[in-house]
Order: structure tokens, then C-alpha cells, then sequence
């Protein structure tokens, strides 16, 4: 076996469906884009058809097969709607991300029920339904990848972590569950813990730039993070490299979380 077919063995994706939530911006263009280039037809899922044309039009014209599904994730019915107009491209997914979010920061004294709720809908319940719509299906076929973006803050309380930082410890409390029910029947559950990405969700720091730079201080490569930093991250997460992972939180921080 050459070494071309021993690592398309390990990590190509070539004939599975992904569904990628928040796919369109941030770090999860950057994983639609390694999955989609790794061989799986990819379905992006996010509110703004703009972006959303733009992504898939990157990625075709890379010749990957790729389509897009508008989906507003704050609230169950939209939830439960983008989740069957995703599996109605290509069919059920075998592989599903959840990076889609939001982040609300006001100060803790200041959180109401509105901010709590709209964080949970969109950052923990999405997850949850999308698992509970997919995961069952993974299962039975024997096959499956479920991958969520959590938060340094999911491990570590810092610059107001708030609601966000509640709603990213619990995603990764789902992904052990996850992993505990679906899991001995070949479907891994884990999470990507990203550092400070200069994404979309990160305006409100990325436009200080003395905390920026602070930021890439105290990791260990000298640098923040880039969306295509997941690439390699997904692709195994997402293959049957990792048939044996499950349950676990890898961090793709330059080492910020043990610095």
C-alpha cells in the first residue's frame, strides 16, 4: 500500500455527508472547508444567505461538492426545520458539527432570562436537537462523528466569561453523554477548544489590539489562532483515524491552556 492510499485510508472522507453549523464565517468556514476538501459533501448551515453563497462558491469552485441551508438556530422549530432541509441535500449525515453560536457578554449582575435563553438556544440546545435528530440514525448505520466548538471558557472562568462560558461547559458535558449512549455503536462524540480566533464572534476583543496582542503572548507559538488551524483537527476528528477518541476536549490553542 503506498502512502497516499495508507492516509486516504486514515482520513478520507470520500463518500460521507457533513453538516456543518455556523459554516459560513469563523472557524467553522474553516472546517466546512477541510471537510468538503477531504472529500465529504458538505452542507453549511447559517442565517446569512450572502455568506453562505459566497462559502459554497469557494468551495465548488475547489471542486468540492458543497450546498448551503439558511437556518436561524434560536429557536426549537427553526432548529428541527434546518436540520431536515440539511439532510434533505445529500441525505443523513454521517459526520455533524456544531459551531454555530453567539456571544453574549454583559456583565454577570446583568444577565437576564433573554440573554441566558438566547445563548442556551443557540449554543447548547442546537447541539442537543441536531444530536437527538442525527445521532440515533449515525448509530444504527454504525457509523458516525459528532464534533462540537466549545471554549477555553468551558474549562476556565476569564474577561466575563458569563452565560457563553455556562453554555460551552455544557456542551462538552453533551459530548460525554453523547459519546456514552451512541458511541459503542461507532459514533464519536467530541469537542475542538479553539484559543482567541480572530473570527467574527471575537469582535469585541480582536478590536482592542493591546489585548490581542496580550492574547498571543500567553499562548506558547507566540500567535493567535486562524480559522484553517482546524483543518487538520476536523479531518481527524471527522475520520476513522479517530474511531478510538471519544468523549474528549482537544484544544487548538498554541498552548494557551497550559501556558
Amino acid at each position: 500500500m503506498s502512502a497516499q492510499d495508507y492516509l486516504a485510508e486514515l482520513f478520507s472522507l470520500e463518500g460521507r455527508v457533513a453538516v456543518v453549523t455556523g459554516g459560513s464565517s469563523g472557524i467553522g468556514k474553516g472546517i466546512a472547508t477541510a471537510l468538503a476538501r477531504a472529500g465529504a459533501k458538505t452542507v453549511v448551515v447559517a442565517r446569512g444567505r450572502e455568506a453562505l453563497t459566497a462559502t459554497v462558491d469557494e468551495l465548488t469552485a475547489l471542486g468540492c461538492e458543497a450546498a448551503w441551508v439558511t437556518g436561524d438556530l434560536s429557536g426549537r422549530d427553526a432548529i428541527r426545520e434546518a436540520g431536515e432541509a440539511a439532510a434533505a441535500v445529500y441525505g443523513e449525515p454521517d459526520i455533524l458539527v456544531n459551531s454555530a453560536g453567539i456571544n453574549l457578554r454583559p456583565p454577570m449582575s446583568e444577565i437576564d432570562e433573554g440573554v441566558w435563553d438566547a445563548t442556551m438556544a443557540v449554543n447548547l440546545e442546537a447541539p442537543f436537537l441536531l444530536g437527538q435528530r442525527f445521532g440515533p440514525g449515525m448509530a444504527e448505520r454504525g457509523f458516525g462523528r459528532i464534533i462540537h466548538v466549545t471554549s477555553q471558557q468551558a474549562h476556565r472562568a476569564f474577561v466575563q466569561s458569563g452565560v457563553y462560558g455556562v453554555s460551552k461547559g455544557a456542551l462538552e458535558s453533551l459530548a460525554r453523554s453523547q459519546a456514552e449512549a451512541w458511541s459503542p455503536h461507532g459514533v464519536t462524540c467530541n469537542t475542538l477548544v479553539p484559543g482567541f480566533v480572530m473570527t467574527p464572534l471575537n469582535e469585541r476583543l480582536a478590536s482592542d489590539p493591546e489585548k490581542v496582542a496580550a492574547l498571543a503572548a500567553r499562548t506558547m507559538t507566540g500567535r493567535n489562532g486562524l480559522a484553517e488551524d482546524f483543518a487538520g483537527a476536523a479531518v481527524y476528528l471527522a475520520s476513522r483515524a479517530s474511531a478510538y477518541v471519544t468523549g474528549q476536549a482537544l484544544f487548538v490553542d498554541g498552548g494557551l491552556s497550559v501556558h
